[in-house]
């Protein structure tokens, strides 16, 4: 995880901290979102994501409690792209972070397996 955290934080200019935020954002978008077997594997290849997508999730419902625009924007690629807003990022930003976490996905579990994952989530081939 620790490898992953310094690539995004070096490639679209964050701090560590909201790096390590947007992965477990983006993993759990993926983990709801794309096709399961792909996604797990990516996900086992990762030391760290399992936390990092309990803290963003914790981070969703503390955040649905409060009455924040995501408890009526639902899930999918609109509600993550508004989580990821909200720490701050821009869309270049969030461009960036994705095609970094797609390299690093092919590096992981290969091009097919990143492949199918692309293909299989809505919407994730604009950044592919």
């Amino acid at each position: 995880m620790d490898e992953l955290i310094g690539r995004l934080a070096t490639k679209a200019g964050i701090d560590r901290a909201v790096a390590e935020k947007t992965v477990g954002i983006i993993l759990n978008f993926l983990r709801s979102e794309g096709p399961s077997d792909q996604v797990q594997a990516l996900i086992d290849r990762i030391p760290g994501a399992e936390a990092a997508i309990a803290a963003a999730n914790n981070s969703a419902s503390n955040a649905n409690n409060n009455g924040s625009i995501s408890r009526w924007m639902g899930g999918g690629l609109m509600a993550t792209g508004t989580r990821l807003m909200g720490l701050g990022l821009g869309m270049s930003e969030i461009q960036n972070i994705a095609r970094e976490l797609l390299r690093f996905g092919r590096d992981k579990i290969g091009a097919d397996q990143m492949g199918a994952i692309i293909a299989g989530t809505p919407a994730l081939s604009q950044f592919a």
